[in-house]
């Protein structure tokens, strides 16, 4: 059985309060109905969010790998665009872009593997990018496709929320939720633009640097997240570093979610032919520590 999501539809000009609940796709038009702009609300604490580099090995063991992650307890999965120079990334997600992009896999590729995942899942889609690949593919194609491919949303990795004005206005058109970076050195007019811009949740990257599991949490998620929560009712996830079971339960005392990407990644890599269930195993233990939010 699927995690449910729960979707907020966003707050009409003048409407107090939180958002009216919006019915899910599957109250409409199935698994493949398009989606207002969302909030999530996690069902249990820490809720999940996986990251799925698309393409290591192939997209139809990504299909396999992100279908895995949802059945383990995922509430989101975003799905990784290789890229050339991935500048954010660590060591492993760098290595399994390169395989991605050997293979030939492309965004239009990552697209019609979010198509099929919406045709099978009611779970969050966020296309994980950087922004060249996006300009090259055209920002308003791009956004019209990914609202086709029942995508809720996109996170664009080295675009600032300050330069994002056509973006922003592209995405709002095709009702897609723009999800946003916070740093620990973010600065407090940074996060309030953050908070103002994005949809679905915030992201807060639990330290400074590349991808790439850790030993311990760094010390100033906790941080981040109070200050992030003072600008803005969404979920705030915490990336960047989560990859254990103690680790995992740790973000939950003071965020909504946890972003798990290197780990997953790792395990991919690690276990060919046997992805998915390598995946699966991984992440169950992870959200068996998890509470009701």
């Amino acid at each position: 059985m699927w995690p449910k999501v729960l979707i907020l539809r966003e707050r009409a000009e003048g409407e107090s309060g939180l958002n009216s609940k919006f019915k899910s796709s599957q109250d409409s038009k199935g698994c493949c109905g398009k989606r207002s702009e969302l909030a999530i609300i996690f069902q249990k604490r820490p809720g999940l969010v996986a990251y799925i580099a698309c393409g290591d090995p192939d997209l139809d063991t990504s299909r396999k790998v992100a279908l895995a992650a949802i059945h383990a307890g995922a509430d989101v999965v975003e799905l990784g665009v290789p890229f050339s120079d991935p500048v954010a990334d660590g060591p492993v997600i760098q290595r399994a872009s390169e395989r991605a992009l050997k293979h030939g896999t492309s965004l239009s590729g990552v697209l019609a593997l979010a198509k099929q995942l919406r045709e099978q899942s009611n779970a969050g889609l966020i296309i994980f990018s950087y922004l060249n690949p996006i300009l090259q593919f055209g920002m308003e194609k791009f956004c019209d496709a990914a609202a086709q491919a029942g995508v809720d949303g996109a996170l664009v990795t080295d675009l600032p929320v300050e330069e994002a004005g056509d973006y922003l206005k592209a995405m709002r058109a095709h009702k897609l939720a723009p999800v946003f970076l916070a740093a620990p050195t973010s600065t407090d007019q940074r996060l309030r633009d953050v908070a103002r811009h994005s949809r679905g949740f915030a992201y807060a990257i639990s330290r400074t640097g590349i991808t790439g599991a850790r030993q311990e949490l760094a010390a100033d998620a906790r941080s981040l997240v109070e200050r992030l929560r003072a600008h803005t009712k969404l979920p705030i996830a915490v990336g960047f570093g989560v990859s254990t079971p103690e680790q995992f339960a740790e973000v939950g005392t003071f965020a909504n979610a946890a972003v798990i990407g290197s780990a997953i990644v790792q395990r991919v890599e690690q276990n060919p032919g046997h992805e998915a269930m390598a995946v699966s195993e991984f992440l169950s233990s992870l959200t068996g520590t998890a509470q009701p939010a």
